[in-house]
């Protein structure tokens, strides 16, 4: 048996790529990066704001999911596509987290050209 679950759910984001949404091994959840989907993986173009936000919520999808939220979140990785997109960046980012803020690192510039925004997190949740 293994030591680790996927985590599923019902509005939980699906994806035709070979990935799990989330794994909970041990005390953390380790949870794939979220871009701007609908709930069959499918991209959805839009503004930068509304692919970040949109990204944010399929990660809260997620969390919710595991029986954990935004407050729970260790970790999380961001990839901005552009530059001058960092500053609403900030702003909505401070949406979804508040302090403490997780450790965060931030990526731009790294993304192909059909998404504006990804995201990937580490939460802590205790099997205990």
């Amino acid at each position: 048996m293994s030591s680790f679950e996927v985590v599923r759910g019902e509005g939980i984001p699906q994806s035709h790529l070979p990935f799990s949404p989330a794994i909970h091994a041990g005390d953390f959840v380790f949870i794939s990066g979220q871009a701007s989907v609908d709930d069959e993986g499918r991209i959805i173009n839009d503004t930068f704001e509304e692919e970040c936000r949109r990204s944010f919520r399929n990660l809260g999808r997620i969390l919710e999911g595991a029986g954990l939220s935004f407050r729970d979140v260790v970790q999380v990785r961001n990839y901005v596509g552009r530059q001058e997109d960092l500053a609403d960046f900030n702003r909505i980012y401070r949406e979804f987290f508040q302090e403490p803020f997780p450790a965060r690192t931030t990526i731009i510039g790294c993304l192909g050209t059909m998404l504006k925004f990804e995201a990937d997190a580490v939460a802590y949740k205790p099997r205990s």
